[in-house]
């Protein structure tokens, strides 16, 4: 019997290759269905930014609709969908991981009315932000999805696209640069 998930997984598959085929109306459930699944994707990891989730969906919308015709009908399709996703959402931090370090509020609400581990928290978060966006991006999304996310190794070599042995070299590569470069900050 199937789950509910590898039903879903048919589904968008089936939906995917008869819009490979010019179904435009397999095309434009497949597009109604995804938006769905995105919204809730972006919002869980949004919280704090909800207006940009919109903003995200149609952006992915748009990048997946450009790189259509790469998707590979013997894979899984959502391991497809979410890396395109990944990578806007990715985009997107980086994009305000660059305004914000430099509008830092001087009297930030969060940390006048937060305890000092809550703004030890958001500091930390925003220099693990900063560093991270330094590395090249094989090394960052590795760490991202494996040490952030909680993302197995195999499940970020399909969402990458890079093997399982680049995402462990990656990962170890990367966070011994940010130990490196945590030092020399101290």
């Amino acid at each position: 019997m199937k789950t509910r998930a590898a039903d879903r997984e048919q589904r968008l598959h089936d939906l995917m290759v008869a819009a490979q085929s010019g179904d435009a109306r397999a095309y434009a459930e497949f597009l109604r269905e995804v938006a769905g699944s995105l919204r809730a994707f972006f919002r869980r990891r949004l919280a704090q930014r909800p207006d940009d989730v919109e903003d995200l969906v149609q952006e992915t919308l748009l990048a997946m609709h450009n790189k259509r015709h790469t998707y590979e009908p013997r894979y899984p399709i959502t391991p497809w969908l979410y890396a395109i996703a990944r990578y806007k959402l990715v985009d997107l931090w980086r994009a305000h991981a660059g305004i914000e370090s430099l509008q830092e509020p001087f009297d930030d609400e969060e940390e006048s009315f937060g305890s000092v581990a809550d703004a030890e928290a958001t500091e930390a978060r925003r220099d693990l932000r900063r560093l991270l966006s330094e590395l090249p991006d094989k090394q960052r999304l590795a760490i991202e999805y494996v040490k952030i996310e909680g993302l197995s190794v195999d499940q970020t070599a399909r969402l990458t696209g890079m093997t399982v042995s680049a995402v462990k070299v990656g990962v170890h590569r990367g966070l011994k640069i940010l130990a490196a470069r945590v030092r020399e900050r101290r």
